[in-house]
């Protein structure tokens, strides 16, 4: 009698709240009258708006996500989507080359513009969500032709929106005054060269050869930061690691910086949810035999004197694995 009301209890509590409180909703006021209550934050610089669920189950007692209800309820657009064939992280002939990998829910590939060379105004339709990647994807639809395209969309990007794209230099020989396209083109999800883009600018999907797609910067609240440009020559472009990097002017780049910037302060709340995404089991090296790991065998818990790698013998943290210098690298990033 006393199970049954207590699962008829469970089963009318809501599902999730919504934590938009600046004070955590566990501490009360009157029972730490002497003490200063700490505002309640999550991310530095970002919205900081999560969902959290009541612990009705173990999984979700620490299960924590971004909140993204103006993402599209339906599915994707069929024709602009391929199929994902899974393998498991093994190459052809079988052998594992990357771990870590496998199972998961089946997904199909969402093809991405990277290239952004259609001219003229696109209108943002909708923004999706995308398994195959952090950030999340916007649905363009060409004003001129109907044409649909993904691009990936940058932070605060609402429907209705206008993008465009500057990549052909006929359309920008065409402007009798280039500073005024400067002006008018520094907007959020305009692809434009680097030659045209002003020096403190936050781009992502920035390109590494002059006709090639958006390669930089694609991950979710991702960014970089021009710090150098010109007509001709090179650009220095500060990345998300503190590198300063060589880009041809010529080169493309969006302006803007990702979207789910919340991404990285997510919490899963459970193994089961890593299983979901194709993620599998890691098992430490010290926990293995000696034919497996280097860091295997002996007895107890010894790394035989030997400074941390992969199961292959490439180190892992901090070594030198480079066997030669990036001349295009101004600026290496800080080292632990």
């Amino acid at each position: 009698m006393i199970l049954n009301y207590f699962r008829f209890t469970l089963s009318r509590l809501p599902r999730f709240t919504v934590i938009t409180t600046t004070i955590s909703p566990y501490v009360k006021s009157y029972s730490l009258p002497k003490f200063e209550q700490f505002p309640r934050t999550y991310a530095t610089g970002s919205p900081g708006q999560f969902k959290t669920y009541k612990p009705r189950t173990p999984g979700l007692r620490w299960l924590k996500r971004p909140i993204n209800d103006h993402l599209w309820k339906g599915k994707p657009v069929r024709k602009l989507t391929i199929a994902k064939r899974a393998t498991g992280g093994r190459n052809h002939h079988g052998h594992i080359t990357v771990r870590h990998r496998g199972g998961g829910h089946k997904r199909r590939i969402r093809v991405v513009d990277f290239q952004r060379w259609d001219t003229g105004p696109h209108e943002v339709i909708r923004v999706e969500y995308d398994p195959n990647r952090s950030a999340h994807l916007a649905l363009l639809q060409n004003q001129e032709t109907g044409k649909l395209s993904y691009i990936i969309a940058p932070h605060e990007l609402s429907p209705g929106t206008i993008v465009q794209s500057f990549r052909k230099q006929e359309q920008i020989k065409t402007n009798e005054d280039p500073s005024i396209t400067r002006v008018l083109a520094i907007e959020k999800g305009n692809c434009l060269p680097l030659k045209m883009i002003p020096v403190g600018t936050l781009v992502h999907c920035i390109g590494l050869k002059p006709n090639g797609p958006g390669i930089l910067c694609r991950a979710a609240g991702g960014s970089a930061q021009v710090i150098r440009t010109g007509e001709k020559g090179y650009a220095q472009v500060r990345l998300s690691s503190g590198e300063v990097r060589l880009i041809h002017v010529d080169c493309c780049a969006t302006i803007g910086t990702l979207s789910n910037p919340d991404h990285q302060h997510r919490t899963l709340g459970k193994a089961g949810r890593s299983r979901w995404l194709g993620i599998r089991p890691t098992v430490r090296g010290v926990a293995m035999n000696a034919c497996d790991h280097p860091h295997g065998g002996g007895r107890g818990k010894s790394k035989g004197n030997r400074h941390p790698c992969s199961p292959t013998g490439v180190l892992a943290k901090g070594g030198k694995t480079r066997r030669r210098p990036n001349r295009w690298v101004v600026k290496p990033r800080a080292r632990r």
